[in-house]
């Protein structure tokens, strides 16, 4: 039986890895939980899954009737103590710069990790790949189209490829012209129309931020140029990803939309399990539609994309700027279009120094997120 740490339970990822774990308790076990502010549903975990230990943000009513059940620990940085000798797998799913922390904490404690916080990779995929190797610990990904990649290239990080293609959906504003952009909301920006996500990932499709992620993330995972990297607009989300191999072959994976696929693959790994979707109706489904994005629609995307070329820390300004801008926009205290705004200016203005440490890619992120706040007074 594989003893699991779910790191984020209550958010969207956490409770979907939850219902994996649920139908399979002949195979899984819970033995610690991590959560952010949801005390009721955090309540409600701890007591249905009987974890060794729990953590959570903040005290609240009623925590000690949990204490009778695990042991609690609370505070920001509490998820660390979730990260328990016990466990062979930690599930990662914090939403943020927070969940390098995390990251870092489990492979310091020689823990393979299944992965659904993307700035772990964006911001310090350098390092975390890095320490990650030297531990001979293994980063399986979480994250649909990553998890697509992995599959197509046989579950084989080293597998020699030419092309990887990273699919998109296009987001809830794919069909907006640009002058409609400038009147979406926050409530328009979290109608995706193929996936149910959290707020803040929802809104990085709508922008296509999202997408520059994962590009950042394929050159960590598998060790691929960016110039073997290509993004191709797939409305339907039939088709994940796909991987050209040299002599011209095209391998991708298929599925109906769900992220509960991707989380079993990679805490069943090696073992593939029962299905957990439908088997695809090919006949109901009909044509699969493929395009070119529309980088001068949506021109945030190679605005990251070229902080990962850049390296160093470029790709945590990046994400601080964006993080900082999609929490304005869902409060509705700036424009869909300020959100690029917000990330080319802190790209332009940041100055600092990249030593190749966690502590350079902080104080990056913490400049990004304070110039946000600046450029648009609050």
């Amino acid at each position: 039986m594989k003893k699991i740490a779910v790191i984020g339970s209550t958010g969207s990822i956490g409770v979907q890895t939850l219902n994996v774990i649920r139908r399979y308790p002949d195979k899984f076990k819970v033995v610690s939980l991590a959560a952010g502010q949801n005390s009721a549903l955090f309540s409600e975990q701890v007591k249905e899954f009987c974890p060794k230990v729990a953590t959570i943000a903040r005290e609240f009513d009623g925590i000690d009737d949990l204490k009778k059940i695990s042991e609690i620990f609370v505070g920001e940085n509490a998820f660390k103590n979730a990260i328990i000798d016990e466990a062979d797998l930690v599930v990662i799913s914090l939403v943020g710069f927070t969940g390098i922390i995390a990251v870092l904490s489990a492979i310091e404690k020689g823990k393979d990790i299944a992965l659904a916080n993307k700035e772990s990779l964006v911001v310090g995929g350098d390092i975390v790949m890095k320490k990650a190797r030297e531990k001979g610990l293994k980063i399986l990904p979480i994250d649909s189209e990553h998890s697509a990649i992995w599959q197509a290239l046989n579950f084989d990080f080293n597998a020699p490829f030419k092309r990887i293609i990273l699919t998109a959906s296009g987001g809830a504003f794919r069909d907006k012209t640009a002058e409609e952009l400038k009147k979406v909301t926050a409530a328009d920006a979290l109608k995706h129309p193929n996936w149910t996500m959290g707020a803040k990932i929802t809104v990085d499709c709508a922008t296509l931020v999202n997408k520059g992620f994962e590009v950042i993330e394929a050159k960590w995972l598998y060790n691929a140029p960016f110039d073997k990297i290509d993004v191709i607009i797939h409305r339907e989300s039939i088709i994940h990803s796909l991987i050209e191999y040299p002599d011209g072959s095209v391998i991708g994976q298929m599925g109906y939309p769900t992220m509960e696929l991707p989380i079993q693959i990679a805490i069943g790994y090696p073992e593939r399990l029962s299905p957990v979707t439908e088997s695809l109706n090919f006949a109901k489904i009909g044509t699969l539609t493929f395009s070119e994005p529309d980088y001068k629609k949506f021109p945030a995307f190679r605005e990251v994309v070229t902080a990962g070329k850049k390296g160093g820390a470029y790709p945590a300004v990046a994400n601080g700027a964006n993080d900082a801008a999609v929490k304005l926009f869902l409060k509705d205290k700036i424009g869909f279009n300020d959100i690029y705004g917000a990330i080319s200016g802190a790209l332009d203005a940041y100055q600092g120094e990249y030593n190749g440490d966690f502590e350079s890619l902080k104080a990056a992120n913490d400049f990004a997120a304070r110039f946000v706040k600046e450029k648009f007074g609050v």
